[in-house]
């Protein structure tokens, strides 16, 4: 049995990671606009200065936005890949299953990457975005979502 829970964990992990890309590029105006205001620092009050600097250029928000995007279609990817790999093992010795499960940790440990290195680290900590509502809400929900994918990775982890 928890041999399908870790399949089962390793493709909603794929599917997250996929829908949330799907859904920037459905919504890309709207996701650049939300990436060039929080790198633009804009609405700061509460920490007004910066010991750094903002972001303005549409090309490097572009960029940024396409980084984000692609991680995240690259973490669904690898842990889709992941969730194949640990079905296909799911009957096999332990040492069989556990080495099948490099994929879906390298899945899982990027989402953990773009929502907690790139939203927690970089928004929120370099660009300050929990400053404005849009920001914080975001920030919340990303720290949400490196929970939920930090867990997934430690369960698939542990020996079976």
């Amino acid at each position: 049995m928890n041999r399908y829970i870790k399949v089962a964990l390793a493709t909603f992990a794929a599917l997250f990671c996929v829908f949330y890309a799907i859904q920037n590029i459905a919504n890309l105006g709207s996701a650049e606009w939300f990436v060039g205001a929080m790198t633009a620092m804009q609405g700061h009050e509460a920490y007004p200065n910066t010991f750094a600097f903002a972001v303005k250029s549409p090309i490097m928000v572009k960029v940024m936005l396409w980084i984000i995007i692609l991680l995240e279609l690259a973490a669904g990817l690898l842990a889709g890949k992941g969730a194949i790999d640990l079905f296909l093992r799911r009957n096999g010795s332990s040492e069989e299953f556990n080495a099948a499960k490099t994929y879906a940790l390298a899945g899982t440990g990027l989402a953990i990457v773009v929502w907690f290195g790139i939203f927690g680290a970089f928004g929120g900590a370099f660009f300050q975005m929990w400053q404005v509502e849009a920001g914080v809400n975001a920030l919340r929900d990303a720290s949400f979502f490196a929970l939920q994918h930090g867990i997934v990775w430690l369960i698939i982890r542990a020996d079976d």
